[in-house]
């Protein structure tokens, strides 16, 4: 479980990453006005959203790996990692750090469109449209009633 907290700013950085670029698609309204959306629609999401996290999890696990590979301690990584992400954090570098922080980023960041991917692919398998999946993801970021009934549904 540590070593899960002590990734957890890399994976936030890779799964925004992902969903940056899903919220990109040119098609994607202003979200203003709170929508109607059925029960139907929120327990589809309510799958994909699971489905997704399962994803994140084994991006999660594979980007544990190809940290460990390059001989890094995680913390250690991570702690770079967050000073890289970070203009006001200062971390002091070996270059042999520096060289295996350069080759662990690639690698991670040519594993980030696979699972962007598959992402994707979970939404378009779904019965909700690319479109109507972003416009769900959007409303649940602003509307409490909506959040309390897909907690509902993710734990009933």
């Amino acid at each position: 479980m540590k070593l899960t907290k002590l990734f957890s700013s890399l994976l936030l950085v890779f799964i925004m990453g992902s969903a940056s670029v899903i919220a990109q698609t040119p098609t994607m309204p202003p979200q203003q006005k709170k929508i109607e959306v059925s029960d139907a629609e929120l327990t589809e999401f309510a799958q994909v959203f699971q489905k997704m996290r399962m994803v994140n999890q084994e991006a999660q696990q594979k980007m544990i790996q190809v940290v460990q590979e390059e001989d890094f301690e995680l913390q250690r990584f991570n702690e770079i990692h967050q000073a890289k992400m970070d203009p006001e954090k200062e971390v002091e570098t070996t270059e042999k750090e520096e060289k295996k922080y350069k080759v662990v980023v690639a690698e991670l960041e040519s594993m980030q469109p696979k699972f962007q991917q598959r992402i994707e692919d979970l939404i378009k398998e779904s019965d909700l449209s690319m479109e109507r999946y972003q416009q769900l993801a959007m409303a649940l970021r602003t509307d409490p009633q909506l959040q309390q009934r897909l907690q509902a549904i993710m734990q009933g």
